[in-house]
């Protein structure tokens, strides 16, 4: 069973029509007919702001629509995975090309085209995604935003609130024309990579976020090593007689201690834990003219 049936099931249960759904949800009459005719792909589950709005009004359980899109959203997602990726549409990549900075744009459109819808295109688009998401989901709860993204795309303050919901379900491999000429368009100012360290800088209009310029950083990492603990310090450990009654502290700097090229017996980190100890060692702070 799917959200899209058990919605329609509680309509007709209820005596409800897709307009009074609408009018709950803050949608549009047209959203709620597409996704319950399936050309819509339902919400993500966390999209909390819709589905217990819809809920609410269907007299469902809380949260019973979103645990149905997980559900649902795993089903198709494991039929989708060996499907090829898409290419993205040339209107989608002109726009991301014409914020590209002016003197790296020419090679960045050369390995466009020579790798369609390969790692930098993907790579690029899925960061001014996340940028422009980002944005659109600190100001979905602002009415004056969403006037004001109503007003530079010509559409309804309902049109608008609806094309969020879906801009914010879409990722590199789904992103519509529709997403990237109502939000890439006006959230990403300019953009440019270093495509030696592919480093990225994304800079988002000001009229829109008071957000400033992102950085994103790609960098070789060596993997982790455990610290392995020194046999002597294991040693010194395990005799309560050395260690009996260090404190977890005392501990923690022996740890720390590291000597290289050598491997200290467990009666060296005995005599380090007393000399930790000795406070001839540590002169009170306070007391420059004190005499020893």
């Amino acid at each position: 069973m799917d959200v899209s049936l058990v919605i329609r099931q509680r309509l007709t249960e209820l005596g409800l029509e897709q307009k009074d759904l609408a009018a709950a949800a803050e949608v549009t009459e047209s959203y709620i007919s597409q996704l319950l005719a399936r050309k819509k792909a339902p919400p993500s589950p966390g999209r909390t702001d819709i589905y217990e709005k819809i809920g609410r009004a269907l007299k469902l359980p809380s949260g019973e629509l979103s645990r149905l899109a997980a559900l649902q959203r795993e089903e198709e997602s494991r039929k989708k995975a060996t499907d090829p990726p898409r290419p993205l549409f040339s209107e989608c990549r002109e726009l991301i090309l014409r914020k590209c900075d002016p003197g790296r744009q020419r090679e960045v459109r050369r390995i466009f085209e020579t790798a369609p819808f390969g790692e930098l295109e993907r790579l690029v688009t899925q960061k001014l995604l996340d940028v422009a998401q980002g944005v659109a989901k600190e100001e979905l709860q602002s009415e004056e935003w969403l006037r004001l993204m109503a007003q530079l795309s010509d559409r309804s303050y309902e049109q608008v609130r609806v094309s969020i919901l879906d801009f914010l379900d879409t990722d590199v491999f789904n992103i519509s024309l529709e997403s990237c000429v109502s939000f890439l368009e006006p959230i990403v100012d300019s953009w440019d990579i270093d495509l030696r360290t592919f480093g990225m800088k994304v800079v988002p209009n000001r009229r829109l976020t008071a957000g400033s310029l992102k950085r994103f950083e790609f960098a070789e990492q060596e993997p982790a090593q455990p610290d392995a603990m020194e046999p002597g310090l294991e040693q010194f450990l395990k005799d309560a007689s050395l260690s009996g009654d260090a404190t977890k502290e005392e501990i923690a700097f022996l740890k720390a201690l590291h000597l290289r090229g050598k491997r200290p017996s467990p009666i060296y980190y005995y005599r380090e834990l007393q000399n930790l100890r000795d406070p001839l060692h540590f002169p009170s702070a306070g007391q420059p003219g004190e005499s020893t």
